[in-house]
């Protein structure tokens, strides 16, 4: 078979489970409405393929829209299988992963097929941050079906596939030869999916590889064994950080990253690793400054990260917030967002300090004020409310004015400055930051640090929930 080929159902669930592991729940419930002729149409399972697997001896449930079978629309019985599969999967405490192709609501149906997308919908909303949800889109997801995919911690779909609420010959002014809004590469530049691939067999692949860094549900840990040295020394650690992936890469076991959300938000680099055989979540800047997307992407990750129990590692390099018309609407509201997720949140979180870390954005960074529990800083690191140079102008503003060569009056300033209020060493002596550490040590030290917040027990007032949201 070419890796190219459109799989069917069932070949979907074989390819993403261990070989012959699939267990079918429900294969004979079938649609109960015979209105316009609904009777006369064959719809095997009504149109859902439900079961439980393995993937790498980890129990999976899992759900396959049959396209072949009316379509793969949803109607009352197809959504009564997903919702007792939801049922089950949280009884058991596994993930649930769904696979969708589907035509939408089963309009023949009517009411009913209201009734079940609803039920689907409050399935989710009560596993959310409880099992683990994955999605993937082969084929069409339109209309309500697109809100399930967002009820989900990850989605995945193919260069294939639709994403869409309305349809883009839907949408005033548009049509699909203009700018098709249901196409992978613009759902996924818009943060509506997690991972897009060429084909199915890889985004399968890829779902298999994502299960592997997961817990089984918010009380599971995740442990595997380690073939990585634990005091590997990261040789271009420090030299990596324009472009942080690479940094991020050489950090983790095997060098073995997998980013999330990688078309989206390039200014924020969020995924996960393992380091001595633990998933953690990594946060890191890729460019000095904050965005409104940037903080929304790390946000959402830093919730999912606290709800099970992942710890949170940032490697924190921001010189402020983006400055532009468009971002002026939003930035404040995005940047409160991530402050509250990093403040919020109780797993163990560590910040490494590798560039600048200036004012407001630093402290929404995962600061030691907002509840980090180890900060660690490079030596060459900067800390502090600005730049430099431009905090001279304003606390050397009588010094710089009076002197007769301005310019070099500011340049000294501000070195005088810079060495006096930015240094790692200043932070460090009023315990803003815990150590001091070279880009050879951050691997290693960050191993011993998780391995010394492994019992990490945090109280935190009652409540029914933040309004942060």
């Amino acid at each position: 078979m070419s890796s190219t080929a459109k799989l069917s159902a069932r070949e979907r669930i074989e390819t993403l489970l261990d070989d012959n592991s699939f267990v079918e729940i429900g294969a004979l419930v079938t649609k109960r409405s015979t209105d316009f002729n609904l009777l006369q149409s064959e719809a095997p399972g009504d149109g859902v393929i439900t079961g439980y697997g393995v993937i790498d001896n980890k129990p999976v449930f899992v759900y396959a829209q049959d396209a072949s079978a009316l379509g793969g629309s949803i109607g009352e019985m197809h959504a009564k299988k997903i919702t007792a599969l939801y049922d089950k999967a949280m009884k058991v405490g596994a993930p649930v992963i769904g696979l969708i192709d589907c035509a939408g609501f089963r309009l023949q149906e009517a009411t009913d097929a209201l009734e079940a997308f609803g039920a689907i919908y409050q399935k989710q909303s009560l596993a959310s941050g409880v099992i683990p949800q994955i999605t993937a889109v082969y084929g069409n997801c339109g209309g309500g079906l697109s809100v399930l995919t967002a009820l989900s911690d990850f989605t995945f779909i193919t260069k294939e596939g639709k994403l869409y609420v309305n349809a883009p010959n839907a949408i005033d002014d548009n049509y699909v030869g203009k700018c098709d809004t249901a196409d992978a590469a613009f759902v996924a530049n818009a943060g509506l999916v997690d991972f897009v691939h060429e084909d199915e067999e890889a985004s399968l692949n890829a779902v298999r590889k994502l299960v592997s860094f997961l817990p089984l549900n918010n009380e599971d840990e995740v442990s595997t064994e380690m073939e990585d040295d634990l005091n590997r020394e990261l040789e271009t650690f420090d030299s990596n950080l324009k472009d942080v992936k690479p940094a991020i890469i050489d950090l983790a076991d095997q060098d073995d990253f997998l980013e999330i959300k990688a078309d989206y938000a390039a200014d924020m680099i969020i995924g996960l690793i393992k380091l001595n055989g633990s998933p953690v979540g990594v946060v890191a800047n890729n460019d000095p400054v904050l965005t409104t997307k940037g903080c929304y992407k790390a946000e959402k990750f830093v919730r999912f990260c606290d709800a099970f129990d992942i710890p949170v590692v940032t490697i924190t390099n921001v010189t402020g917030f983006a400055s532009s018309k468009s971002e002026a609407g939003s930035i404040g509201i995005a940047a409160a967002k991530l402050s509250y997720a990093f403040a919020d949140a109780t797993v163990p979180k560590i910040n490494v300090l590798a560039g600048k870390a200036y004012g407001s954005a630093y402290i929404t960074m995962n600061s030691k004020s907002l509840g980090a529990d180890l900060v660690f800083a490079l030596a060459d690191a900067e800390i502090g409310p600005m730049d430099a140079d431009l905090a001279a102008q304003i606390v050397y503003a009588d010094e710089i004015e009076a002197a007769s060569d301005k310019a070099a009056a500011r340049k000294e300033k501000a070195a005088d400055y810079k060495k006096k209020m930015l240094a790692s060493e200043n932070a460090a002596k009023r315990g803003y930051v815990d150590a001091i550490i070279e880009g050879s040590e951050v691997r290693k030290q960050l191993i011993y640090a998780l391995e010394m917040l492994y019992t990490k027990r945090e109280d935190r007032p009652v409540r029914k929930h933040g309004s942060v949201l």
